[in-house]
């Protein structure tokens, strides 16, 4: 079948299109745009990233394409994988030529030789991934679909083009992919295809970290990210890949009282902040906020299931998965430990009796990612009884309420002392130490406590007072 001359205009037209066209035309190869772009032409999502495919040599049509673009081309080119990628204006071209693959069972690297376009579908993941359009004049827009991919697109399945069993010990990273693409695009996964990944989930070993951290990323990103998190439970892959957040499964009974299963709440706060933003760490710490709950639960008669301190083991907690899992160990990591350790205090300010202070010190801690801290413990009301969400949130209101008068009148949010260490030493004539550190916390917690203003006067005469009672005086 050909595409319709409206698929062809929209998505096959153009100037990088027609030079490739009339590149492989002279060069005499068979050419085909393949995969997720042809992909994306059904589903309707525009895709910047081309992979192109010829029955020849890949790298010898990329060099002669970018060629013909001229110097506002880049091209890279990787013999060793016998691929090129050009650069051009917002587009990337990926060039390959047609091969034929197989592998050695400890490896994911496979032995590569040239074949037929066959050759080169036969080795795609999915048959989504298996879509081709043959970009050569004679043949233009001519859709090649070996695997029935246009009919799993249209079935929203997610399938591979042989038995499921190789496709997946050949290359594990596939078993991840197969749950992402479920995750991303809302199909299903055919019985059999599923059935596969949990008898293949222990090849996931060979697999890097990183390479596994980038898929799960794609995964936390996507629209409903609890599909893929419940698709990588159910077949065994979660518990390999992320064994702190399948111990959070369950629900333990003692005298008649059970808690919530705190692997299913976790989903539902990653769902819930989902709607609200796409940033990767937020959803992160969505993840993380009870993750330390195993580890701190405990049975009180009186209370009754209790899980003290759960944030702030949590907050520990973070770099060592991280670091585990190939996750960034900077200003990433520490923004998803502030958002777990502090993602029980707001509740706690929801009284009246709350001090200023209180406001004051959460707001400081928090700094410039209070607002991510608020959208984080909205999601965290999962109740399904309609009054207790809407009371909880209008406590939320108020609590945001008393922040912003409090913002506005002491401006302490991501504030420093207006008098430094460096200062405090000039003005006592002593080194450095546990003493200037002591004076410039007293004069912090003086201005968070509302003891004194936020400006330079006041913390002055508060440290000569504080200094005095410890024997010091100012130095001529």
């Amino acid at each position: 079948m050909y595409l319709d001359q409206e698929k062809i205009d929209k998505h096959i037209s153009g100037d990088i299109f027609d030079v490739i066209r009339r590149t492989a035309d002279e060069l005499q190869l068979e050419c085909y745009v393949i995969g997720g772009y042809v992909r994306d032409i059904f589903l309707h999502r525009k895709s910047k990233d081309i992979d192109i495919v010829t029955v020849g040599k890949g790298i010898e049509l990329a060099e002669a394409v970018a060629s013909k673009l001229g110097r506002r081309t880049k091209l890279s080119v990787f013999r060793n994988f016998g691929t090129a990628q050009i650069k051009y204006k917002d587009i990337e071209v990926e060039f390959v030529g047609a091969r034929r693959e197989s592998y050695e069972r400890g490896s994911r690297k496979p032995f590569v030789e040239d074949g037929t376009l066959e050759d080169d579908q036969n080795r795609r993941d999915f048959t989504i991934n298996a879509l081709a359009v043959c970009l050569n004049k004679e043949r233009y827009g001519e859709l090649l679909d070996p695997f029935g991919g246009l009919e799993d697109l249209e079935n929203c399945i997610i399938r591979t083009p042989l038995d499921p069993d190789i496709t997946f010990s050949d290359d594990p990273l596939r078993m991840m992919r197969a749950i992402r693409f479920s995750s991303q695009l809302g199909f299903d996964i055919e019985p059999e295809t599923f059935d596969a990944v949990g008898r293949n989930k222990d090849r996931i070993e060979i697999v890097s970290k990183e390479r596994i951290i980038d898929e799960l990323n794609k995964i936390v990103l996507s629209p409903k990210p609890s599909v893929g998190f419940v698709l990588l439970d159910k077949t065994g892959l979660l518990e390999l890949i992320f064994p702190e957040l399948t111990a959070l499964k369950g629900v333990e009974t003692k005298e008649g009282i059970g808690h919530k299963d705190n692997f299913y709440h976790t989903l539902m706060v990653l769902d819930n902040i989902s709607r609200n933003t796409d940033d990767l760490w937020l959803r992160w710490a969505a993840i993380l906020h009870d993750i330390a709950k195993p580890a701190t639960k405990r049975w009180d008669p009186k209370q009754g299931w209790t899980f003290h301190n759960h944030n702030f083991i949590g907050e520990k907690m973070v770099p060592k998965i991280f670091g585990r899992m190939k996750l960034p160990l900077n200003e990433k990591m520490k923004y998803v430990q502030k958002l777990v350790g502090l993602h029980m205090r707001p509740i706690s300010l929801v009284e009246d009796t709350v001090s200023d202070s209180a406001v004051r010190r959460l707001l400081f801690e928090a700094g410039d990612d209070i607002d991510d801290l608020m959208t984080l413990c909205n999601a965290d009301i999962t109740s399904k009884n309609p009054e207790k969400v809407k009371r909880v949130l209008r406590n939320f209101e108020t609590v945001r309420q008393k922040m912003k008068d409090i913002e506005e009148k002491d401006h302490v949010r991501n504030f420093q002392p207006p008098i430094d260490g460096q200062e405090i030493m000039e003005i006592f004539g002593i080194p450095p130490g546990e003493l200037v550190g002591r004076l410039k916390t007293s004069i912090k917690d003086a201005i968070l406590d509302g003891v004194i203003q936020n400006e330079y006067e006041s913390a002055y005469n508060y440290l000569l007072k504080k200094a005095g009672k410890l024997g010091l005086s100012p130095v001529k």
